[in-house]
């Protein structure tokens, strides 16, 4: 028979929670508890990633495909770029990892700009050509 973690991880989360304030320490299921904070702790990393991914990929588009530029796309990357500092202000352990989180990005934001554009992956650069700064830089605009 399947645990409530495996059977309803919503309910099991409220179960842990309650039992956390009623200090019933002994009734918790710890190893996946351990598990769900990693994954809590985890998930702020992966959503700085997937801004990152936004941010560069409609920035690669924006310099590429400059008769295609629109206010969404200034949009979106004004959005991540806020976003970010909201995460870092928010989570203020994220700052020293930064710079290990922006540079696993680079790739997956390429390989996005060829779904969306249709252009050819060797059309954009292999390497990413904008350092964090001027990623993060609300005055930093690429020119084609």
């Amino acid at each position: 028979m399947k645990s409530l973690y495996e059977r309803d991880p919503y309910s099991w989360a409220h179960q842990q929670a309650q039992l956390l304030r009623e200090g019933k320490l002994n009734e918790l299921d710890v190893l996946n508890l351990i598990e769900e904070v990693e994954d809590l702790g985890n998930s702020r990393s992966d959503a700085v990633e997937s801004f990152f991914i936004v941010i560069i990929t409609h920035l690669l588009k924006w310099q590429y495909q400059p008769e295609h530029r629109c206010s969404s796309w200034r949009g979106s990357i004004n959005n991540g770029r806020r976003q970010i500092a909201r995460k870092i202000k928010k989570n203020p352990g994220l700052k020293p990892k930064l710079d290990e989180l922006y540079s696993d990005v680079y790739e997956d934001a390429a390989q996005t700009a060829v779904d969306e554009t249709e252009l050819a992956r060797e059309l954009f650069p292999k390497e990413n050509p904008w350092t964090k700064e001027q990623v993060m830089d609300t005055d930093f605009w690429p020119e084609d």
